[in-house]
C-alpha cells in the first residue's frame, strides 16, 4: 500500500508539477503498482487506489488509464472499467480491445458491439486482435455485414496473413451460414493448415454436405486429434452417415492416435444412431480404460447412448455411479425414461431433480420433460410445468416448447386451447408450431382450423409439401373432394414436389 500512502501524503499541487519530486515518484511507480494489483489474486480489494488517485488531483496519463481499465476488468466490475475509457482524452486501440474483451468473457454482446461502432466513428485502425473479437460478435449476432467488412478491412489495409484472424474469420462466415465465403477464403490460402481445414469440415456439416467435408478431410496432408474428432461428430449426427463416424474413429487409432473426450461422445452418438450396443459397450471399456468415466461430459454420453438402445436399467446405474452430476446428467437420463416409455419414472427424477437436489433445469431439461408428458398424453403435468417455466423455473419458454405444448394438447383434440396458445406467444409462430396444429387438426377432422393453421405454414415455409399434403386429406377425409383437389393443384402451379415423406406435417 506505499504507493497509495504516498498520494495520500502527496498535494494536488505536488503532484501536477513536473518539477516537484513527488510528480516523478506517482507517475513512475503508479503503473507498477496498479500491475501489481492486476496480478494479485484479490484485485477487489486494490480499486480503493482509483478512489485515492481521484482524490489526489493526479491526471492519469495514457498508461495509468489502461492499467485502471484493467484492473476494473479483473475485479469484474466493467461499469467503472466502460467510466474509465469514457474519460480517456483519446482511447487507444487497446483500451478498446480489453474492454470489448471484457465483455465477451461475460457473455455479453450488445456493449462490445457498441464500442466496435465507436471505435470505427473514431476513425481509428482495429488491430487484428480487436477484428477477431469483432468477428466472434458478427457470428454471435448473425451480423453478416460485420464479417464482411472486417474481411474488406484486411484487403485494403493489407494485413500481414495471422492464422488467428483468418481462422476467425473463416469460422465466422462457417457459423453465418455462408460456407461458399469460407470455402472462396480457403482457396485463396497458400498456407492451408489444419485448423482452417478443420473449421470448414464443421461448416460443411452444418448445412449436411457430408460429400464437401469428406473432401476437405482427405486434402488435409498433416491431420491432427482436432480434425479427425470434427469428421467423427459431424458424421455422428445422421443415421446414414454414422458407420464413416465408427470407421473414422477406429481409422484414427490404428494410426496412432489416442482418443479423447471429445472423440468418445462423438462416437457414442453414432453408435446410439444405430442401436450398435457392442460397439458402444467397447468405447464405454476404452473410457474406463483411460479413466475417463468420472468425467461428466463421458458418463452423460454414456447414459444416453444406453438409453437410446434400450437398457435403461444399465444407464440408470451409471446414472447411480456419478459423483458428480450436473443439468445434462439429470436430462440425459430424464430423457431415457421418457423414450423408454417410463414417463412417471422420468417426471419422478425431474421432481427430485429440482426440489431434492436443486438442480437448475436448463431449457433443453424443459423441453424434454414436456416432449415426455406428449408423448405419453400426461396433458395436466405438461401444463403445469410449461406454466411453471417463468414462475419458478427462471426460463421464457422458446419456439421449441410451445410446438411441443401445441403437439400434446393437439394430441388430446383439446385445439381450441392450442390455439389460444399459439395466439398468446410473444413471438411470432414458428412453421413447426403451426405445423403441429395442422397436424392435429387432421387427426380430429377439424377442418375450419387446419385451414387456418395451413394457411400460416403455406405463407412461412411455402415449399413444405407435408402441410400442402396434411390438409389435402383432412379436406378428403371430410368428403370435400373439390378442396382437397385445389391444394394438390397449388401444389403443381408452386413447383413443390411429394417426397416420399409428403404424408407428415414435418417433412
Amino acid at each position: 500500500m506505499a504507493g497509495i500512502i504516498q498520494l495520500r501524503h502527496c498535494s494536488t499541487s505536488s503532484l501536477t508539477k513536473p518539477n516537484h519530486p513527488n510528480y516523478y515518484l506517482s507517475y513512475t511507480l503508479l503503473p507498477s503498482i496498479l500491475q501489481n494489483y492486476i496480478d494479485s489474486n484479490s484485485p477487489k480489494s486494490a480499486q480503493t487506489i482509483h478512489s485515492q488517485i481521484v482524490k489526489s488531483g493526479l491526471k492519469p496519463t495514457t498508461t495509468i488509464f489502461i492499467k485502471l481499465l484493467l484492473l476494473h476488468i479483473k475485479s469484474g466490475s466493467l461499469y467503472n472499467a466502460h467510466k474509465v475509457l469514457d474519460k480517456m482524452p483519446e482511447p487507444t486501440i487497446a483500451a478498446f480491445s480489453y474492454l470489448i474483451s471484457g465483455y465477451l468473457k461475460h457473455g455479453l454482446i450488445k456493449e462490445p458491439l457498441e464500442l466496435v461502432r465507436r471505435l470505427t466513428f473514431a476513425n481509428h485502425r482495429p488491430d487484428k486482435f480487436t477484428l477477431s473479437m469483432v468477428l466472434k460478435i458478427s457470428s454471435t449476432l448473425s451480423l453478416l455485414n460485420f464479417t464482411r467488412q472486417v474481411h474488406a478491412h484486411m484487403v485494403k489495409f493489407h494485413f500481414e496473413p495471422d492464422d488467428v484472424l483468418l481462422s476467425a474469420l473463416i469460422d465466422s462466415y462457417v457459423k453465418l451460414g455462408k460456407i461458399n465465403y469460407a470455402q472462396f477464403l480457403f482457396n485463396t490460402m497458400s498456407n492451408r493448415t489444419v485448423v482452417f481445414a478443420t473449421s470448414l469440415i464443421v461448416g460443411y456439416f452444418n448445412e449436411g454436405l457430408y460429400e464437401h467435408a469428406q473432401v476437405v478431410f482427405d486434402e488435409i496432408t498433416e491431420k491432427d486429434i482436432v480434425a479427425y474428432n470434427a469428421m467423427i461428430e459431424g458424421c455422428s449426427k445422421a443415421t446414414e452417415t454414422a458407420v464413416s463416424s465408427l470407421k473414422t474413429y477406429k481409422r484414427m487409432q490404428k494410426l496412432g492416435f489416442r482418443p479423447n473426450i471429445s472423440s468418445f461422445v462423438s462416437v457414442l452418438g453414432a453408435c446410439s444412431l444405430l442401436s450398435d450396443l457392442d460397439f458402444g459397450s467397447q468405447v464405454h471399456c476404452h473410457i474406463i480404460k483411460e479413466k475417463l468415466f468420472s468425467q461428466v461430459k463421458a458418463a452423460s454420453a454414456l447414459i444416453d447412448f444406453y438409453s437410446k438402445c434400450g437398457c435403461i436399467e444399465e444407464a440408470r446405474k451409471i446414472f447411480d455411479e456419478m459423483r458428480h452430476k450436473n443439468v445434462i446428467s439429470w436430462t440425459s437420463m430424464i430423457d431415457g425414461y421418457g423414450r423408454n416409455g417410463l414417463p412417471y419414472d422420468a417426471l419422478k427424477l425431474f421432481d427430485e431433480m429440482t426440489r431434492v437436489v436443486h438442480v437448475q433445469p436448463n431449457h433443453a431439461t424443459l423441453l424434454t420433460v414436456l416432449s415426455t408428458c406428449s408423448h405419453n398424453g400426461l396433458v395436466s403435468e405438461g401444463r403445469k410445468i410449461f406454466q411453471n417455466m417463468e414462475r419458478i423455473y427462471l426460463l421464457k419458454p422458446q419456439m421449441e416448447h410451445y410446438a411441443c405444448m401445441v403437439d400434446m394438447l393437439g394430441r388430446r383434440g383439446l385445439l381450441e386451447e392450442a390455439y389460444e396458445l399459439i395466439k398468446g406467444m410473444e413471438m411470432k409462430p414458428s412453421v413447426d408450431v403451426w405445423a403441429s396444429l395442422l397436424s392435429a387438426c387432421r387427426m380430429h377432422g377439424n377442418v375450419e382450423m387446419a385451414e387456418l393453421a395451413a394457411g400460416e405454414v403455406f405463407e412461412l415455409s411455402k415449399k413444405r409439401p407435408g402441410a400442402y399434403m396434411a390438409f389435402s386429406h383432412s379436406l378428403a377425409d371430410a368428403g370435400k373432394w373439390d378442396g382437397a383437389y385445389e391444394v394438390r393443384e397449388l401444389m403443381n402451379q408452386r413447383g413443390v414436389a411429394k417426397g416420399a415423406a409428403s404424408s407428415e406435417v414435418c417433412s
